[in-house]
């Protein structure tokens, strides 16, 4: 494994022998299975064609149009293939029409509107129905805008009584509203493993660099991770460099602050790529469904994937966390806290956990980097957390509560 170390005393960014950053767009297993509505092509209108965008720029349109709209407004994802920005809008006539005033003001923008049958509130309410009656360890949903259903995961230890559970709260929401799919794998955070920071037995990977309130250096980090040991070194059982400030997990999140015991430290905001190389990340930024990301992490070194869903919960066997974005890039014990982030420097998560692994891939899951930031007051890069509020799968915005103070654990 590359591991650049980095003078007066700074923590190591988690780096491995990759070269080079691969942006491939593949969905969940059937990510593309039949819905109620149009296809994607749905509603180019008279004289106004769907403009392309950047990946960096679609949640900023989805924001604004997810606040236009409304009620009628149902998620939206980023077509990579096309660069386009693809909005639902729900049929709240039941008349397989959608709003067109709605989707007239989708197409203005330069989107594309898509009808669909089951609106963002119906979906909310079918992810309350399942937090209700079926949080069970091995379970995790999110909104999957590209069917327009709620994908319910449920991993190799959901069995028997709990599947029988998990089967009839789905079939209780009703016809095209959610369905399930089983992962090959166990959900678990990726604590284990790897060589990156290490504390109290464990080991994790640092994730972006960060500027605390007061204008010291810090970091930020799996919340698993910051729960599990107070201070962090670079090397097992050696010196501390970082001490835990606040972290959360589980609950609203996974996410820890720590700031550089040497308040001299120099850290810069960067990711190490391995073998020499380095990414300057200069905002964060918030996820959109379809947005090409790339994983960092001190186990498998580099890994790329896409966006499948926002506002996931996961239910792990030490509780369930809500509010991450799942995806498709493959990840180990070891990677936790990781960073998640764009091609072109854009901090987008925290690697949290999930299942699988980089031979045989998996579902994962990542803290959203803004509300981590917003939660602890600290900011990215050369300043400006970049804390945008639209939320491309669910409509929600970043959230700043649920920290506590960081333990021992």
């Amino acid at each position: 494994m590359s591991h650049r170390r980095i003078s007066k005393g700074k923590a190591v960014l988690a780096g491995a022998g990759a070269v080079g950053v691969a942006a491939a767009a593949i969905l969940l297993p059937n990510a593309n299975a039949s819905q109620s509505g149009t296809d994607d092509g749905a509603g180019g209108g008279a004289g106004q064609n769907p403009r392309t965008v950047s990946a960096a720029s679609a949640p900023e349109l989805v924001a604004r149009l997810s606040s236009q709209l409304g009620d009628d407004y149902a998620g939206a994802y980023y077509d990579a293939a096309k660069k386009q920005v693809v909005v639902n809008v729900a049929d709240s006539g039941g008349s397989g029409s959608g709003g067109d005033e709605s989707a007239e003001r989708v197409r203005a923008s330069g989107a594309v509107a898509r009808n669909v049958r089951n609106s963002m509130g119906e979906l909310r309410s079918a992810t309350g129905t399942l937090t209700r009656d079926a949080t069970i360890p091995g379970t995790a949903w999110a909104v999957d805008p590209r069917t327009n259903q709620v994908l319910v995961t449920a991993d190799t230890t959901v069995t028997g009584e709990r599947w029988d559970t998990l089967e009839s709260t789905v079939r209780s929401l009703g016809d095209g509203v959610a369905r399930i799919q089983k992962s090959a794998g166990e959900f678990k955070p990726f604590l284990e493993g790897g060589d990156a920071i290490f504390g109290g037995g464990a080991r994790c990977s640092l994730g972006f660099n960060v500027t605390t309130q007061d204008g010291t250096p810090g970091f930020l980090t799996a919340g698993h991770c910051g729960v599990a040991a107070e201070q962090w070194s670079e090397a097992q059982n050696g010196a501390p460099v970082g001490t835990v400030q606040a972290a959360t997990f589980p609950g609203d999140g996974d996410f820890a602050l720590l700031t550089y015991d040497d308040p001299a430290t120099d850290a810069p905001s960067e990711v190490d790529l391995g073998n020499g190389q380095t990414l300057p990340i200069g905002q964060a930024g918030e996820a959109a469904v379809g947005l090409d990301v790339v994983r960092m992490g001190s186990t498998t070194g580099l890994a790329d994937g896409s966006v499948t869903g926002l506002n996931a919960t996961v239910n792990y066997a030490e509780g369930s966390v809500s509010g991450l974005i799942q995806t498709n890039v493959c990840a180990e014990p070891g990677d936790s806290g990781g960073p998640l982030f764009t091609a072109d420097g854009t901090a987008i998560g925290l690697t949290s956990g999930g299942s699988g692994d980089c031979t045989s891939g998996g579902e994962t899951f990542f803290q959203p980097v803004t509300t981590a930031l917003a939660a602890v007051g600290a900011e990215i890069g050369a300043g400006g957390a970049g804390t945008g509020t639209g939320d491309a799968g669910s409509g929600t915005g970043t959230g700043n509560d649920g920290v506590e103070a960081g333990r021992d654990h």
